[in-house]
């Protein structure tokens, strides 16, 4: 693109937005022509599956019935992180990052309409859903770190970062609030095949978006050899190990993926068993009252919906307020809000039995997580080298979603052994300890800019 007519293109902002207003700061990142075809194409696919996520939960505890069953979904999908993160973000450092995602999501794409049809013929099993989850564990492993470090390359820079990772977990959120409602009415009506089925059409969303973008970096390389990639591997773990408050950063949140998200993996347990008696005249409303607003199949996916919407209601919340962040603004002190209110407010949720206070506390829960979670990645992000970034976000996405998932097993073991609500209350209790340690014997992390 010519320098003139980039400077104009910079000089674009969203209609009707003063680019120094409250709201200009919120989404500077869509002025950028290839970022703003992102945020519409991601955040319809993400709607899509979050859709697939609660319908394949809903999928396992009905053939099972059983908290380990969810916990191994988990496991299936860490399995691939380990060695295909790592190869993922040397391909990110070193390959067209917008190929390497329109083959992965179109990958995603097919396994999502294998998973549809087994559950549509009525032949799934559980090992099949095991099959599935594991398949799409090594897409992902792949997907994220591209995925992640091509934030940077479509706002031409680090100036509007902040507001691209925040605008990238609101309409993350925003399909966590819509994605598990359509969700539940869906799966509830018709059942968890056409869930799926919709999902794998989301996906074109994002397809289409990426084949619309110019003007990206182009790759330093494309050809590796293996020794090459463990070479390149082991710098970006050299790098991190060097870099002291990368390292806090990366065990804040590999100790709250571990201890506190798995939450997530407990919902339909917690919506089923010990939330199911306070929620049902919400259901009987729906599914049974005088005007039969929905023809429900199977009613028990409504309440889990509802939870993991208002996850998403709060999360979006959390998320604007990231975005409207000023470029100077200390994003460690939102930061440390989240580290240390995200287990308190899981402590107060376990103990709720009332539906509507359960919405709320997960309300509160969803801004929390996205305080810490979106405010890591953004400081991790700005402070790795251009040439290393693809190689420190895989570490990040393996740190992220491998602590996730297998935090998630422990979660449902414990939950079979001890019941759900004291396994979360003992995993936030450990959490919350771990975050008071951090906020006063690594001060500096607090103060990051």
């Amino acid at each position: 693109m010519p320098g003139g007519w980039k400077n104009m293109a910079l000089r674009i902002h969203p209609p009707g937005i003063n680019p120094g207003s409250k709201a200009g700061t919120t989404f500077r990142a869509l002025r950028h022509r290839n970022y703003k075809l992102w945020f519409f194409g991601q955040g319809v696919s993400l709607i899509g599956t979050w859709m697939q996520s609660v319908a394949q939960q809903v999928l396992v505890y009905r053939l099972t019935g059983s908290a380990v069953s969810l916990g191994i979904v988990n496991l299936m999908t860490v399995l691939p992180l380990l060695p295909f993160s790592f190869w993922g973000g040397t391909l990110a450092d070193r390959v067209s990052k917008r190929k390497i995602l329109l083959i992965t999501q179109s990958l995603m794409l097919i396994q999502a309409v294998i998973l549809a049809a087994l559950t549509w013929t009525g032949l799934v099993q559980v090992w099949q859903v095991y099959l599935m989850a594991f398949l799409l564990g090594v897409l992902k492993a792949v997907d994220m770190p591209p995925r992640q470090s091509f934030v940077v390359e479509m706002v031409e820079g680090k100036d509007d970062l902040t507001s691209a990772i925040g605008l990238n977990s609101a309409i993350h959120n925003t399909a966590r609030t819509l994605g598990p409602v359509i969700a539940g009415i869906v799966v509830a009506t018709r059942g968890e095949a056409v869930a799926f089925f919709l999902n794998s059409l989301s996906f074109l969303a994002v397809i289409i978006s990426l084949l619309f973008m110019r003007n990206l970096p182009q790759p330093t390389s494309s050809k590796q050899h293996l020794s090459q990639v463990l070479a390149d591997a082991r710098e970006g773990i050299r790098f991190v190990i060097k870099q002291q408050l990368l390292l806090v950063l990366m065990s804040l949140v590999a100790v709250t993926s571990f201890l506190s998200r798995p939450y997530q993996t407990l919902l339909p347990v917690f919506a089923d068993n010990m939330l199911g008696g306070s929620a049902q005249p919400l259901v009987d409303f729906f599914c049974n009252g005088p005007l039969r607003t929905l023809t429900c199949q199977q009613p028990e996916a409504l309440p889990l919906g509802l939870l993991y919407s208002a996850i998403g209601i709060g999360a979006v919340a959390g998320a604007v307020l990231v975005a409207s962040l000023p470029p100077a603004a200390r994003r460690g002190r939102l930061l440390s809000v989240g580290n240390l209110g995200l287990p308190v407010l899981l402590l107060a949720f376990v103990s709720s039995q009332l539906f509507i206070t359960s919405l709320v506390l997960m309300a509160l829960v969803g801004m929390a997580q996205v305080f810490q979670n979106t405010l890591a990645n953004t400081l991790v992000q700005i402070n790795s080298p251009d040439n290393l970034r693809g190689r420190v976000m895989s570490q990040y996405s393996l740190v992220t979603q491998g602590m996730h998932q297998l935090g998630g097993l422990q979660a449902g073991i414990v939950a079979d052994w001890i019941g759900a609500p004291l396994s979360v209350a003992i995993g936030a209790t450990l959490s919350l300890l771990y975050g008071i340690f951090v906020f006063f014997k690594f001060p500096r992390v607090r103060e990051m800019a």
